[in-house]
């Protein structure tokens, strides 16, 4: 034989089989069953998002309660405080009496989560603490002029 082409019937290549290729089917079906599996495993092993709850008004600050303890961050910046919380929430706004002044407080919606920002219309100084208490985490934040 010198080619590949038929000559009475004998030739040096097989046949193309005419079934079907399954392999490639079962590869691809595991593949996706796999992946859905880990799918909703890790979305089993996720955490519940983190929550504000509510925020109480008090004689020299704010109390905010979450679901859970969340990531935090504050700064004071020209007597303004910022907080942002890791955290999922309705947007929000208030106002307390600090010394008889009005101090301005707005929740708003942010990519890093929440934001918590006390305006007065002069400087404003505090602290804020957190701790778990009934089940939840309460934010204290105390402010002074």
């Amino acid at each position: 034989m010198h080619g590949s082409e038929l000559k009475d019937g004998q030739h040096s290549t097989p046949e193309e089989d005419p079934r079907p290729k399954l392999w490639p089917r079962v590869l691809a079906s595991l593949a996706i069953v796999g992946m859905m599996v880990g799918m909703m495993i890790g979305r089993l092993t996720t955490p519940d998002p983190i929550e504000l709850q509510t925020i109480e008004v008090q004689a020299d600050g704010l109390v905010v309660w979450f679901s859970d303890e969340p990531k935090l961050h504050g700064e004071w910046v020209d007597g303004t405080l910022g907080l942002l919380f890791a955290a999922k929430g309705m947007p929000q706004s208030g106002q307390l009496k600090l010394n008889g002044k009005d101090v301005n407080w707005r929740v708003s919606r942010t990519d890093g989560g929440l934001m918590l920002t006390l305006v007065a219309a002069r400087a404003l100084r505090g602290d804020w603490t957190g701790a778990p208490q009934d089940g939840r985490w309460r934010l204290q934040v105390n402010l002074q002029e």
